[in-house]
């Protein structure tokens, strides 16, 4: 059986580490990034799987939607057991008042961040409506899109977006034969380049540094591929989608 993954921020961090643990025989990836990653060629040559890298910036994600429609409309609708769209790429602004940001750096956060996700499942749905295969999105979400953290009022807004879009979608989808099940997925804490850019966060304007520079020195950060394996146990689970909004350590 051959399954289908489509994964965004896949060349660092949680994306690569997920993409490189899905190049298994008969899989094929896609990674959508600002840049590729070599790794993932030779990993997935050596593996008997097909691995693609787009090279995109997420924060003008139309054109981009436009071409993964396309891209999935090519394919036999009777090939694919499982399509999966990962949501992961994600960025942080400037830490601090929201007002201290550049209104080009928070336009690029919400559109990577939730722009991005939705145009994205739309145009995965729309091209894949009529396929056998069972369809999956998953959301990568954070503690943040529940909790309030100041400092980083775009990122809040971006993850808590993403949960309720995973919400409302999953009812709309659920109204369909065979729609997609939809998860907003809070990760865990990662020790990813996000974490060592709060860990380097001028003080001011940011209280909580000292709570994430705690989580390094006290070694409570999973690694991208320990959380990468939670992830796509998670993906695989009987009951994906039972929780549209869920944690990668729900029982």
């Amino acid at each position: 059986m051959e399954h289908l993954y489509v994964i965004t921020g896949a060349s660092r961090g949680l994306g690569a580490a997920i993409a490189a643990q899905l190049l298994g025989p008969g899989n094929t990836v896609l990674g959508v990034s600002r840049r590729t990653d070599d790794g993932l060629d030779a990993r997935a040559a050596a593996a008997g799987a097909i691995c693609e890298q787009w090279t995109a910036d997420l924060a003008a994600p139309a054109d981009v939607a436009k071409r993964l429609q396309a891209w999935l409309a090519a394919f036999d609708t009777q090939r694919f057991h499982r399509v999966a769209l990962i949501n992961n790429a994600a960025m942080l602004t400037r830490t601090g008042h929201v007002e201290d940001c550049e209104d080009a750096d928070l336009v690029s956060a919400l559109r990577v961040g939730l722009e991005a996700p939705v145009l994205l499942s739309a145009a995965l749905l729309r091209a894949t409506r009529g396929w056998r295969a069972r369809k999956q999105i998953l959301n990568i979400s954070s503690g943040l899109g529940r909790r309030a953290m100041a400092g980083q009022a775009s990122y809040c807004a971006v993850k808590a977006g993403l949960d309720n879009f995973s919400r409302a979608l999953a009812l709309d989808e659920a109204l369909r034969e065979n729609g997609a099940t939809v998860v907003s997925l809070a990760p865990g804490v990662i020790d990813t380049d996000m974490q060592v850019q709060l860990r380097g966060a001028e003080t001011a304007g940011f209280p909580e540094k000292a709570f994430f520079v705690g989580l390094k020195e006290k070694g409570q950060l999973s690694s991208p591929q320990a959380a990468a394996a939670r992830v796509i146990a998670y993906l695989n689970r009987g009951d994906f989608g039972a929780n549209p909004v869920a944690d990668v350590r729900d029982t």
